[in-house]
């Protein structure tokens, strides 16, 4: 069936790489910074999706969220723990490199980020040479499960649903890519994923 699939379409974020800001990491930071976790939440919970949307900058989310007071470190010192907290899966990297040259595939990120993490991360991890572009909620001002950033990514790519494939550890959104037409499937592990995908006869 490998030669029908002409298109993957992938999730970065728990697939590729560790979350780019998640609430594991806000509680890591909380910890490490002394914060009022519940506040902070509070406050992230009230603007991070549209800072994913591009509507807002990292700056302008870290003083509404923390530095509206006083705080005992810098903005620069919280930028760089945000930044860290993003590590590769090598194996998952590996993997779809792979399986592009091998079957000469496209391969597109569907992925909601904020502007400056995704460009930390395209850059930390050379994300521009596996991926051939990004469909990424900051640039196109849409965030998954949207259909509409599905739809877009198909007009975009010039794929049709059924030669796609769509990754991503989310079952919301699988769902709403399956909705489409698209053969989608949720990631939950190295060994299950390229399993799944050799169902569509990629080894």
């Amino acid at each position: 069936m490998s030669k029908y699939i002409k298109t993957v379409f992938l999730d970065i974020g728990s697939v590729l790489l560790t979350n780019g800001w998640d609430r594991k990491s806000r509680k890591l930071a909380s910890v490490k910074f002394n914060l009022d976790y519940e506040d902070f939440e509070a406050r992230h919970e009230d603007l991070f999706a549209i800072y994913e949307e591009g509507k807002i900058s990292l700056d302008y989310y870290l003083d509404k969220t923390l530095f509206y007071k006083e705080c005992s470190f810098t903005k620069k010192e919280f930028k760089a723990f945000m930044f860290d907290q993003s590590q590769p899966y090598p194996q998952m990297i590996d993997l779809f490199a792979g399986l592009k040259d091998r079957y000469k595939l496209k391969l597109v990120s569907i992925n909601n980020e904020g502007l400056e993490l995704s460009i930390y991360r395209i850059k930390k991890f050379s994300l521009d040479s596996l991926f051939d572009f990004f469909v990424t909620s900051c640039f196109v001002r849409i965030r998954k499960p949207d259909e509409n950033i599905f739809k877009l990514a198909l007009n975009l790519s010039y794929s049709k649903p059924e030669e796609s494939i769509f990754i991503d550890d989310r079952s919301f959104n699988v769902e709403t890519a399956a909705n489409l037409g698209i053969n989608a499937f949720r990631h939950t592990s190295y060994e299950s994923t390229k399993e799944k995908l050799s169902r569509f006869g990629f080894s």
